[in-house]
């Protein structure tokens, strides 16, 4: 429909396993599944709640008669006693025992823990595979010498691949803190009005223990090793921050990694994919801008500032519960994990066809080497029988000349040439020159490469390799 808005997360950004996490159909057949889950452990326990009603609210899981629930609610005002009524009109036979001793979060806030769960390991699913394909990238590049950068001025060298690990570093801290999260979550399971579970105290005649089994046959059902074990009405609303503070985290990463490939580009020694027939500007035809690296930082601009949703959410609850968090919810989870889903994307997307211009990157270097070669030509040259402070002073002055002759004439850098012609030194410009091997100025940077990914990435590698070999499609 064009004449009413759309998210551009759904119609540019998320894919469409993520947009399906969070749809309709997802989010009412899980109710569904979860009044399936409380009838089968009512049964189990020994409620009056028959196989036959049961077999008759399973049966019905799938087919959701929205019309149905959405006239009830114009009436009653209530999402979940709609679903209850237009579950009912289908299955009649089980009317009368669907929601039995529940009160409305336990559909709903089992099924947002459920969704943020799955949404959650489609997360990790992605993760790891960016994560795959940086540390194939970083593999390939590891002996390729490059400019490193502090504060964006030349430094000593590294290479192109123990660059790439700096970026696989911040995603094997985003990977630590997705798995503790996936690994910590829980059901609400069937805590009652206010957390008491005094409806079920009722319907069991005080039973404690039956009480207990209750939940945790639900969790079964639904694939969860257990539930919180207190609450009030909701489970906490922390939770909800804890997801999207990981989620954050990830998009920190991908932002810092955007960033740096926005400048290889600009110094046009990396280059984001750029495909035939992709228009860089309206005005400048020649221009190859760096436009999926820019929409990552955009995308994840807005993941880190939408943490403050739900710390604000969970700071202002009152007591038990309130229902101000019930709009934000709806808005601030979806949206961060869809617009992760398309940062991921995209992130995959970049590193699968990064183009390296090893000339390029070349050049650049050998421009700046003489300036970081100084200190072992010093020492060359003190080994040839010159005083270590003498030459400290003139390599200085000389370097300082060599600036110059770059940055004011616009002129090659020439310290070889000065260094050379200067008796202090008794060296040969071949001699200098020979030693401008830029492999010999890049300390540990291969074997730090290699150990990092066969003790550090490796593992995680091999432990999720059944998800490995993914290609993201991205929409424009």
């Amino acid at each position: 429909m064009t004449d009413i808005y759309t998210s551009p997360l759904s119609e540019r950004y998320a894919s469409k396993e993520m947009q399906y996490i969070f749809s309709q159909d997802k989010k009412f057949t899980t109710w569904r599944k979860l009044w399936v889950a409380l009838a089968e452990a009512e049964h189990e326990l020994g409620l009056p709640v028959s196989q036959e009603q049961i077999d008759e609210l399973r049966a019905h899981v799938d087919d959701i008669n929205y019309e149905d629930a959405k006239e009830r609610e114009k009436l009653v005002r209530h999402d979940v006693m709609s679903h209850v009524y237009a579950y009912g009109l289908l299955c009649p036979k089980a009317a009368g025992i669907i929601h039995l001793g529940a009160t409305s979060c336990y559909v709903g806030d089992n099924t947002d823990i459920i969704i943020m769960t799955e949404a959650l390991k489609l997360v990790k699913k992605k993760l790891v595979n960016v994560m795959n394909k940086l540390a194939e990238f970083a593999k390939k590049y590891k002996e390729q010498p490059t400019l490193a950068f502090t504060h964006f001025q030349p430094a000593q060298p590294t290479t192109v691949g123990k660059r790439a690990t700096l970026w696989l570093m911040d995603l094997k801290l985003d990977y630590d803190d997705l798995c503790y999260v996936i690994d910590s979550m829980k059901l609400l399971g069937s805590k009652g009005t206010t957390g008491t579970q005094a409806s079920f105290m009722e319907l069991f005649n005080g039973d404690i223990d039956k009480i207990k089994k209750l939940e945790q046959l639900i969790a079964d059902k639904m694939g969860f090793d257990g539930c919180y074990p207190v609450s009030g009405q909701t489970y906490s609303r922390k939770v909800d921050s804890r997801v999207m503070n990981v989620l954050a985290g990830i998009a920190l990463s991908a932002h810092k990694f955007s960033n740096d490939i926005r400048l290889l580009q600009h110094l046009k020694e990396v280059e984001e994919p750029f495909e035939k027939n992709q228009i860089g500007s309206s005005a400048m035809a020649y221009k190859r801008n760096p436009m999926r690296s820019e929409r990552i930082a955009s995308l994840a601009n807005y993941v880190i500032s939408d943490t403050i949703n739900p710390m604000l959410t969970a700071a202002t609850q009152w007591f038990e519960r309130t229902l101000d968090d019930s709009a934000n919810k709806r808005i601030s989870i979806p949206e961060g994990f869809l617009a992760v889903d398309g940062i991921l994307d995209l992130y995959m997307n970049v590193v699968d066809g990064l183009v390296v211009y090893d000339k390029v990157i070349e050049k650049h270097l050998m421009a700046e080497l003489p300036f970081m070669a100084t200190e072992n030509i010093m020492m060359d040259a003190v080994k040839a029988g010159g005083n270590r402070q003498e030459l400290h002073e003139q390599i200085r002055q000389l370097s300082m000349q060599a600036g110059k002759n770059v940055k004011i004439e616009g002129k090659d850098n020439n310290l070889l040439e000065l260094i050379a012609a200067d008796d202090h030194f008794n060296l040969t410009l071949d001699e200098l020159k020979a030693a401008m091997n830029p492999h010999d100025y890049i300390g540990r940077c291969v074997s730090q490469v290699d150990e990092f990914l066969a003790d550090v990435i490796g593992p995680v590698l091999e432990e999720n390799k059944d998800v490995l070999g993914m290609n993201s499609e991205i929409n424009v």
